[in-house]
């Protein structure tokens, strides 16, 4: 027996907050990786962290912001809180490692596809992690082909986003391409919950025991989002967000056409003060030239 999923229990609440979280953490995400690539290389390592867990953060509040609307007529839904937090750091650790390659290695083609995959992979692990932590009176099924669709919209959506933020200057720029990953994102979602149906057990109990209800999913998700609320200050304060990218290079341009500083005055050793008795006698005499007696 198949279970009854209501995946809008809130209506357009859940999916337009999950959106709204999906467009913040790409934007700063992709607004550090965009940051990394022209900036001085002491400082990247901290900007590519901050952009991976900003996009992990984000997809993953998401995620969790759309399951709070997921509903089985037949049966509580808990979720186990280890996994919960376990596809956290997944998305952070793998959405890191292509967000890493593409700062460090450039964007040429092998370079970017390959970090598109880790990164879309990481948003769908993200996802699959976070369903696998559902507990019900049930099991999930899923159909192999809607999962490996929301697989390659991940991906697909990962490889175009950080092609656009590292090729695409401008906040506007970067606020669409954020906009447009918070869509396939969402999409990925809400495609690879399509995917999911539930066979219930043949005896069903009254709870869940054992595991947070899905209305404690949302105090979990204040963490993640006051990151993101930090991280985005971090960034609007950012000089080069500030002052806007034309400026902030034409500023950089004046500086390197400065005159160097004038070199140090060398220092010369100290004179030996002259004996005041010896230094008449020392001194030689000017010569003669009869002037001083009329020319005599």
């Amino acid at each position: 027996m198949y279970g009854t999923i209501d995946g809008f229990n809130y209506g357009a609440t859940t999916p337009l907050a999950a959106y709204l979280m999906a467009c913040l953490g790409g934007a700063l995400g992709l607004r550090c990786t965009a940051r990394s690539v022209r900036t001085q290389r002491s400082w990247k390592p901290g900007w590519l962290a901050l952009g991976s867990a900003s996009i992990g953060s984000g997809i993953w509040t998401m995620h969790f912001i759309a399951m709070m609307g997921f509903h089985v007529k037949e049966t509580p839904v808990g979720f186990d809180i280890p996994i919960t937090l376990l596809s956290l750091l997944v998305a952070i650790v793998v959405v890191g490692i292509g967000v890493f390659m593409v700062g460090y290695r450039g964007v040429s083609r092998r370079v970017l596809l390959s970090a598109g995959v880790f990164t879309g992979l990481g948003v769908a692990g993200m996802h699959y992690i976070g369903m696998s932590a559902m507990r019900m009176q049930g099991h999930l099924e899923y159909s192999v082909p809607t999962v490996l669709l929301s697989v390659l919209i991940a991906v697909v959506a990962a490889t175009a986003a950080l092609w656009a933020a590292v090729t695409i200057h401008g906040f506007r720029a970067s606020l669409g391409s954020s906009m447009v990953m918070g869509v396939a994102v969402t999409g990925m979602h809400y495609t690879g919950m399509a995917a999911v149906s539930v066979r219930l057990d043949d005896v069903l109990d009254a709870s869940v025991g054992g595991n947070a209800p899905a209305s404690l999913i949302l105090p979990m998700l204040i963490g993640p989002v006051i990151f993101l609320v930090v991280a985005g200050t971090i960034i609007m304060f950012d000089p080069l967000l500030v002052l806007g990218e034309g400026e902030w290079n034409e500023k950089k341009a004046d500086s390197s056409r400065l005159p160097p500083p004038p070199p140090p005055r060398p220092v010369w050793p100290a004179r030996p003060p002259e004996d005041p008795v010896q230094a008449p006698a020392s001194r030689p005499a000017p010569p003669h030239s009869g002037q001083e007696y009329g020319g005599w």
